[in-house]
Order: structure tokens, then C-alpha cells, then sequence
């Protein structure tokens, strides 16, 4: 009798064991690096948290680093999750072309990499880049603009985030074309003006200072157009301390910022793309678990897409949430 109860005190022992061992391969077999340019800016940081949430909830290990804006320190921040082993590599890189040998070294070492939200060159080896479409974001934004404007003349000031940026680019140029196609749609002719472009770094101080400086020089605008919200709702509080206000929309190319969702509701600011950060994140880390377990389809393409939306007074209800980290 004793030794029967020996006897199952040790094969218990040993399947608890057994079971300890599988769970530790498992976290073993998924771990995955979130390396972030920057956290210092809502979106960015509202996808760190989604990012390393899902993945935990997953069942992976994750190690996360901020490169701080710096481009050396991400190159170092990669090389070191590198060295401790990651599965997989989810990065939004600072620079497109300066993250590339970094990148690739990660690949050559058998990392499964996902870029998301900020693009990286065609150089660099990497499985998908996941973000929102930004052209057709623009373009739902800018014939939204068109719609909403018939017989005005639009004098539009710009505010772009950092020179050289793909993605800034692709954000203005698809409003524009949204706006210029809607406008000849409705009118036959185009009724627009780009009166000021100023850079905002992305962010509400930078919006700020950008749109004083784009006020003193272009004092007759009635159009703000940002390359996202953070930098819109900087230049919304210039046109406040402007008295400058009245008769001006705000719109922005992406972000769908909640600060920017409740203005929207209340009447005050006019319209923004859908880029959730938690959406793309979390896709992000999907694909990533897909890869370690071997189930990532071979037709992946280079790049995906979340699905694209001009948000405005008659649908942000769908979109604001209160409890959002962005």
C-alpha cells in the first residue's frame, strides 16, 4: 500500500513536471521583441501596450525596448533582442532605410519580422508591413472635404510630421487627391489652395508652434490639414490664442485620436482617418504567432491593411471609446 501511494506521489510528481516543461517550451517557442521608435507620442504607446498585451495573452514572452527617437539605439535595441533570443520581431522603425542591415540581420538569424505602422525600404527583409492604408484613408478624408465644401474656395494650411517621411508623404497626397477628385466630381473644376506647409514632428507642441508660424504668414485660411491628430489639435489651441478659430476646418489625414473623436461628436473639429493603433498592433501580433507555428500563409502579402474610414460626426460613435490608452 505504502509503495503504491510512493508510486503515484511520483508519477503525479512527474507529470506536473512534464507539464511545467511544456509550458516553458511553449513560451520558449514564442517570444517576440516589440521594438518602438518612440513612446513619447499617444499612438505610439497606445501600440506598445496593445502589442505586448495580445502577445502575453497569447501565451508568449515578450521583450519590448524604445529606441527613444534614436535611430542607434533601435539598431542596438534589435541586435540585443537578437541576442536573447526572439522568435519573432515586431518594429516600428525610426528610420525606413537606416533600420535595413538591422533588419536583415535579424532575418539571416531566423527572426520572423513585422514591421507595422512606419515603412520600411524595399532592402530590408522582412515578412509584412501592417498598418492602416494611408492613401485611402487621404482619399475617404479629402472627399469627405469635397463633399462638405461645394462652391468654396479652399486655402489650405499644411502640417506635415518630419521631413522624408513615406508616411507623411502618402497621408497628403491622399487627401489631396481625394479632395481634387471630389472637388472636379462635384464642381468640374478644382477649388484648392495650399497656401503653408509646416512640421509639426508628429506631435501637439509641434502642431502648435508650426500653426503660429503659418498664421503670420497666411493669416486667410479656412482649411487646417494635418498628417495626423496630435499635431491638428496643437494647431487648434494657436487658432484659439489666435482668435482664429471661427470658420476654419480641422482635419486630419489619420490617427482617430479619442481627444480628437470627442470634438468631432461635440462639432469642433471636422473629420480624421481611421489608424487604430490597437488594431494594427495586435494584427501585427497575430501574424507573428502565425509564423512561429509554422501556420502563416506562403501568400502573405508585403503589405496589410487595416480597413480604411473617414470619420466624422455621423459615424464616430463606432469609434470613440472613452477607456482608450489613444
Amino acid at each position: 500500500m505504502i509503495r503504491s501511494r510512493k508510486t503515484a506521489l511520483k508519477l503525479a510528481f512527474a507529470a506536473a513536471a512534464s507539464v511545467l516543461a511544456i509550458g516553458v517550451a511553449q513560451a520558449a517557442d514564442c517570444k517576440i521583441g516589440i521594438s518602438m521608435k518612440t513612446l513619447d507620442a499617444p499612438y505610439f504607446a497606445a501600440q506598445e501596450v496593445s502589442a505586448k498585451k495580445h502577445a502575453e495573452e497569447l501565451g508568449c514572452e515578450v521583450i519590448s525596448a524604445d529606441a527613444q527617437n534614436d535611430l542607434n539605439k533601435q539598431i542596438a535595441d534589435v541586435e540585443d533582442m537578437v541576442a536573447q533570443g526572439i522568435g519573432a520581431l515586431i518594429i516600428n522603425p525610426r528610420d525606413s532605410k537606416g533600420m535595413v542591415p538591422a533588419v536583415n540581420a535579424a532575418t539571416a538569424a531566423g527572426v520572423k519580422v513585422f514591421a507595422i505602422d512606419s515603412t520600411l525600404d524595399p532592402a530590408a527583409n522582412y515578412i509584412t508591413l501592417v498598418q492602416s492604408s494611408n492613401t485611402q484613408n487621404g482619399q475617404l478624408v479629402g472627399q469627405w472635404l469635397a463633399d462638405n465644401t461645394k462652391g468654396k474656395d479652399l486655402k489650405i494650411v499644411l502640417l506635415s510630421g518630419d521631413k522624408g517621411n513615406e508616411v507623411g508623404q502618402e497621408r497628403r497626397l491622399g487627401v489631396l487627391a481625394g479632395l481634387i477628385e471630389g472637388q472636379l466630381r462635384n464642381e468640374g473644376r478644382a477649388r484648392v489652395e495650399v497656401v503653408g506647409q509646416g512640421w509639426g514632428m508628429w506631435g501637439h507642441e509641434g502642431g502648435l508652434k508650426a500653426m503660429e508660424d503659418l498664421l503670420v504668414a497666411n493669416p486667410d485660411i479656412n482649411v487646417v490639414l494635418g498628417e495626423n491628430d496630435s499635431m491638428v489639435l496643437g494647431a487648434k489651441k494657436a487658432l484659439e490664442q489666435a482668435n482664429r478659430l471661427d470658420g476654419v476646418l480641422l482635419v486630419a489625414a489619420a490617427d482617430g485620436q479619442k481627444e480628437a473623436l470627442q470634438m468631432i461628436k461635440e462639432g469642433s473639429y471636422a473629420v480624421t482617418g481611421l489608424n487604430d493603433p490597437a488594431l494594427v498592433a495586435s494584427t501585427a501580433v497575430d501574424l507573428a504567432k502565425q509564423a512561429l507555428d509554422g501556420a502563416l500563409p506562403a501568400d502573405t502579402p508585403k503589405v496589410t491593411y487595416t480597413k480604411p474610414m473617414a470619420i466624422t460626426k455621423e459615424n464616430v460613435d463606432q469609434y470613440l471609446k472613452a477607456d482608450a490608452v489613444f
